[in-house]
């Protein structure tokens, strides 16, 4: 089953009791899992009726409950069980893991069409041949999240995306963002959002606004003016800011680029993962460690109040507001 077949089936109205959401795409697990968190938990209180369980500390009892646990004022219940075999484990926990898998085969059985919980298992890389993930397909509930390939398949995604975030785009632009970007959906709707930015509040994304929001900054400057950041390094910061925008950077596309930066290091904060070639997450991941949760949580509102003035609410001409919220940033 693929992420778009999920949600129709979601939508005409058919919960299957359990679901594995799996792949290298986390993207599409994130929305694959998001609109099963909205069909089942509708109206009702999430406090009671979700429960989220790391694999790598869970054990196949504490898994039993949970799933037997009935909801509260809601017709069902989520149970989401995280990476129950995670690549890399540590040694106390093998045994736990271990049966914890074993036991998800039986647990998947024990839910029929009447259960009145939910249980949704994510994983990124997974062993078809472990007897879960047979459970899972053998029940038709296994929800396959790997990008799309080919240019056409990649366009097509970069229209249902724009649709999803309320984005009008041309047939063209979202083909040219597909052969720039290609198969990176985290990065291909970060791009998507960029040229929406550069096109303005309500207007038609066009090739040429995709052509200069993704070729409108390059790595080089971008990681100076990150680490200058996150570093500490104001002066440094600036003096990277400013050589940006003498490149020609679009104010709406530095700060577009600076609020996916710091979005993908909460992510990585809590734990999280990135579609990134391997140098590319070290570095992300050694400058996450730099900020604590809350700390990247402000950064994120700092920007957020930039964008605010950047759309003609603030006063400040777009250098001089992405001048301060640099010094905010790097303070």
């Amino acid at each position: 089953m693929t992420p778009d077949e999920l949600e129709r089936e979601l939508a005409a109205g058919r919960v299957r009791p359990a679901y594995a959401v799996v792949g290298g795409e986390p993207l599409l697990r994130d929305q694959a899992l998001a609109a099963l968190r909205r069909c089942v938990l509708a109206g009702g209180p999430v406090d009671f009726n979700f429960d989220r369980i790391e694999g790598d500390a869970a054990t196949a009892g504490a898994l039993w409950d949970a799933v037997r646990t009935l909801p509260v004022g809601a017709a069902r219940r989520l149970v989401w069980l995280r990476e129950p075999a995670a690549p890399r484990q540590a040694a106390g926990s093998a045994g736990r893991s271990r049966a914890l898998a074993d036991a998800l085969p039986e647990i998947v059985r024990a839910l029929d069409a009447d259960a009145r919980t939910v249980l949704v298992v994510t994983a990124g890389a997974i062993d078809r041949r472990l007897a879960w993930v047979r459970a899972f397909s053998e029940a038709g509930a296994l929800v396959e999240c790997e990008p799309p390939q080919g240019t056409g398949a990649l366009a097509d995604f970069a229209r249902r995306e724009a649709t999803r975030l309320g984005i009008r785009i041309e047939p063209a632009a979202a083909e040219h963002l597909a052969e720039l970007v290609g198969p990176q959906l985290l990065r291909l709707r970060s791009e998507l959002e960029k040229a929406s930015l550069l096109a303005g509040r309500g207007e038609t994304v066009t090739l040429d606004h995709v052509s200069r929001a993704v070729a409108d900054l390059a790595e080089e400057p971008v990681w100076a003016l990150t680490d200058a950041i996150g570093d500490g390094r104001t002066g440094d910061a600036l003096a990277g800011l400013s050589k940006i925008l003498a490149a020609g950077g679009a104010p709406p596309v530095v700060l577009a680029t600076l609020a996916g930066h710091f979005r993908r290091l909460l992510r990585l904060r809590a734990g999280g993962s990135i579609a990134a070639p391997p140098f590319v997450r070290k570095k992300l991941e050694g400058q996450s460690r730099r900020y604590a949760p809350g700390r990247l949580l402000g950064c994120l509102r700092a920007i957020h109040e930039t964008d605010e003035m950047l759309k003609g609410q603030g006063g400040l001409r777009p250098e001089l507001a992405l001048e301060r919220l640099v010094i905010g940033l790097s303070a």
